[in-house]
């Protein structure tokens, strides 16, 4: 089997982007497996997910669609596709539960977008890209 190269996908433009890039680095090793990934939490309202990083319940029901457009896309281009939405019941930032899944599933490679926060807001929301930087157990390719 190939390289397990994962997207974090927030529906951002960013995101997209880091879809490209995934694509990309699949084509450089045979058998390779992309795997789209978001996060959502429960309890979270859709007003406050711009600024935490963190997706609501009803963003799930928005973004399922698109994952489902998005692999079809990809299958159709020929590429080994994988999706899946987290329910994440801790509240935490989304950038753990990715991490938490690169482990389960031994992934190689984690490519994600970068929103740019401001040092201040970063201090207090966290940045999902930071922490996946900090923590995950592969290689991280930050999207800017």
């Amino acid at each position: 089997m190939g390289r397990k190269i994962l997207v974090a996908y927030d529906t951002s433009l960013l995101s997209r982007k880091a879809i490209d890039e995934a694509k990309t680095q699949a084509k450089l090793v045979e058998d390779s497996h992309l795997y789209i990934v978001t996060v959502v939490t429960p309890g979270i309202t859709s007003n406050s997910t711009a600024a935490s990083g963190n997706l609501s319940m009803n963003d799930a029901e928005l973004i399922y669609p698109k994952l489902e457009e998005i692999k079809k896309e990809l299958q159709g281009n020929g590429f080994n596709v994988h999706t899946e939405i987290i329910t994440d019941f801790s509240q935490r930032n989304p950038g753990v539960a990715i991490c938490d899944y690169v482990e389960e599933h031994a992934i190689d490679m984690v490519v994600v977008g970068h929103r740019g926060l401001s040092n201040l807001k970063r201090l207090f929301l966290g940045s999902v890209s930071s922490t996946i930087v900090q923590r995950a157990a592969s290689k991280v390719l930050v999207i800017k």
